[in-house]
């Protein structure tokens, strides 16, 4: 089966496009020559210089031919190259591809492909006009950018609103910039691994408490004192992260257009932390900010698991860590959550 495609395919890429450069229907074609014509235009003349050459070629079938055509196949990729155009400058171009993959053809005829399925007991054929053969390089490296918003569990569930260190939602931003490459080890699998700085903010929704350093844990005051607008710990680290990915669109080609799924763990080390209180006297005036560069006692390290789903061009990641956020005995026992988009 996959022989006579190949010349089928050759058949069809004169058709396609290179039928103007074969002779025309008024063009006398030599004596000793086999013509094969198809379509309404396509034509293929094979000549040759003897009448014995011309005798050999009449005796040979299909399978034959394709013997003769002495193909070079790629051993690690699979790749065969059929027909490729050579350009006056010694460079090439291919035209006609074919990669085998055990018992799955593809035939890449321009920018068309047909895919044949040998699989099961039944061979399956499948043709896509206008599909350009996807590029998915074996390493490629990238910069991409995380949004998302922090929260932390405690005992498993989210702190109440009657904590002083209750996190509000909006307004809790973690920003990650990471540089990163992706090592494809199979079909659609892949390891990801690459380094970042992440920013993180815990806005807390009570915002007349302010944390602050005391002499062996942080403590949490309450500020009557002042009209408090905004109060809030912020900590960045460097960190460091591997997943392994699934991607279930190149593993049925169909490019981009598929669930992905990816997770792998991550470890951090602390580059700075703060604590901030903004507030106004209580006549109104005077906006003042406090501020500690202290670190208030965060845990230098962090490590944890990462997770992400994308769907189509779009990427959801979720990272937990499995430390607490502040140093043991120092704080309250919070393990960090996000939730957020990748772009």
């Amino acid at each position: 089966m996959k022989k006579y495609l190949l010349l089928f395919s050759m058949m069809a890429i004169v058709q396609l496009g290179y039928a103007s450069s074969m002779p025309s229907p008024d063009h006398k074609v030599a004596s000793d020559s086999v013509v094969i014509e198809f379509g309404k235009s396509g034509r293929i003349v094979i000549l040759v210089d003897s009448k014995e050459d011309f005798e050999k070629l009449k005796l040979m079938n299909i399978n034959q031919i394709i013997r003769e055509l002495d193909l070079e196949e790629n051993e690690e990729s699979g790749e065969t190259t059929i027909v490729e155009i050579k350009r006056k400058d010694g460079s090439s171009k291919q035209v006609v591809k074919v990669t085998e993959d055990g018992a799955e053809t593809e035939v890449y005829i321009g920018n068309m492909r047909l895919l044949v399925d040998e699989t099961g007991e039944n061979t399956k054929v499948r043709f896509e006009p206008g599909v350009k053969k996807n590029s998915d390089p074996p390493f490629i490296t990238y910069f991409n950018l995380d949004l998302g918003v922090n929260n932390y569990l405690e005992d498993g569930k989210f702190p109440t609103s009657d904590k002083p260190y209750a996190v509000k939602g909006w307004g809790s931003w973690e920003v990650g910039l990471n540089f990163m490459a992706s090592q494809r080890i199979s079909k659609g699998f892949y390891w990801n691994f690459g380094l970042g700085f992440q920013f993180y903010n815990f806005k807390f929704e009570n915002r007349d408490f302010q944390a602050v350093k005391g002499d062996d844990t942080i403590d949490f005051i309450q500020r009557l004192d002042v009209d408090g607008s905004k109060s809030k710990i912020s900590a960045s680290y460097l960190t460091a992260m591997t997943l392994l990915e699934l991607d279930f669109g190149k593993m049925n080609d169909n490019g981009r257009q598929g669930v992905r799924l990816a997770a792998g763990p991550y470890a951090g080390y602390r580059l700075g932390g703060q604590s901030k209180y903004v507030y106004r006297e209580l006549d109104g005036s005077n906006r003042s900010k406090d501020k500690q560069d202290t670190g208030l006692y965060l845990q230098n390290f962090r490590y944890g698991i990462r997770g992400e789903l994308g769907i189509g061009r779009v990427t959801f990641f979720t990272t937990y860590d499995l430390n607490e956020l502040f140093q043991e005995g120092k704080g309250p026992e919070l393990n960090p959550i996000t939730f957020g988009i990748v772009f």
